[in-house]
């Protein structure tokens, strides 16, 4: 039973003692908020950079042949995407973050400078992703809607994107399970996460392996439990295709 004691004196000093279990909380907490955050602003920047990009790559030919100003606006915002997806999905996470709390954003709290960051690298992710379903849409689908007398951003407002967000939607599901356990490096920006949490522990009781496996744990059961939600989605989708 000395097991059993030492185990219960362990979990007492680690989580009970002076209420350290609400740090747990509150880096959970703030964990989920920097997730939601970045996956909104992230979702926002990847329509924009996807329609700019694929607009590009399926009109690049017809806009050619037309030149003019219009043709270099399109091609100059097409550069300016390009160079963001290559730098954004070419700098560690963890750089990223350091520059924008220490460098770019240096005066403002480290909790929203953090859901920036992490937004503005999940928008080169999730461009890809939506320009990937905006390209697997049927050329048919784009006639269909200039037959209707459409212009282009009409098209793709009432036709095209409500498709793409049905065939990336898994896809983007599975998006936002990556981005929390990216937040996981939140800590080294001062920022009380779930894992910064858990360091805290670890730190004042001088015991790793409580701490860090409650971590572990909640980090796993939150995997599992939206992983079992995108398959329950992706279950859905597939019924409603038949």
């Amino acid at each position: 039973m000395n097991w059993y004691h030492n185990f219960a004196d362990d979990f007492n000093e680690n989580f009970i003692e002076q209420d350290r279990w609400k740090l747990l909380l509150e880096g959970l907490g703030n964990t989920m908020l920097i997730t939601a955050g970045a996956l909104v602003l992230g979702v926002l920047i990847g329509i924009v950079v996807a329609g700019v990009r694929s607009s590009f790559d399926k009109n690049q030919e017809t806009l050619k042949k037309r030149g003019g100003f219009g043709y270099g606006i399109f091609a100059f915002f097409n550069m300016i995407c390009k160079i963001y997806l290559t730098v954004i999905r070419g700098i560690p996470m963890v750089v990223q973050l350091l520059l924008f709390v220490f460098v770019f954003l240096p005066k403002i709290d480290e909790l929203p400078v953090a859901i920036i960051a992490f937004g503005i690298n999940s928008g080169a992710y999730v461009a890809e992703i939506f320009r990937g379903g905006i390209m697997s849409i049927d050329q048919g689908q784009f006639e269909a809607g200039r037959s209707l007398g459409f212009n282009y951003f009409q098209m793709m407002r009432f036709i095209i994107i409500p498709q793409v967000f049905k065939v990336v939607l898994p896809t983007l599901c599975n998006e936002f399970i990556v981005l929390i356990k990216e937040t996981s490096i939140a800590g080294y920006a001062a920022i009380m996460d779930l894992t910064k949490a858990g360091e805290l522990i670890r730190g004042r009781t001088f015991s790793a392996f409580l701490p860090l496996i409650a971590v572990a744990l909640i980090y796993l059961v939150i995997v599992m439990i939206l992983t079992w939600l995108v398959g329950l989605l992706e279950r859905r989708l597939r019924k409603n295709e038949r």
